[in-house]
């Protein structure tokens, strides 16, 4: 089973399209969904600004935990 924690191997077509598109994220076709491959370093800087946007936004106020589980008791 795959945990989170671990990291998954690029396969050498992605690799080669990574490698190709360094500066542009690389789409990924799954069965159900689409995907986008971006760096690490890029997947990092954008964490951190919607992050600091969610904070700014409130989102990440105790408040909103007691209103969603209100909310899903109902």
């Amino acid at each position: 089973m795959w945990d989170m924690q671990d990291t998954l191997k690029l396969t050498d077509e992605q690799l080669q399209a990574v490698a190709t598109n360094s500066d542009e994220p690389v789409r990924l076709a799954g069965p159900d969904a689409d995907y986008v491959l971006v760096r690490a370093d890029v997947y990092e800087k954008l964490r951190a600004v919607v992050d600091g946007v969610t904070r700014r936004a409130g989102w990440d106020d105790p408040e909103l935990d007691e209103y969603e589980r209100y909310r899903k008791a109902q």
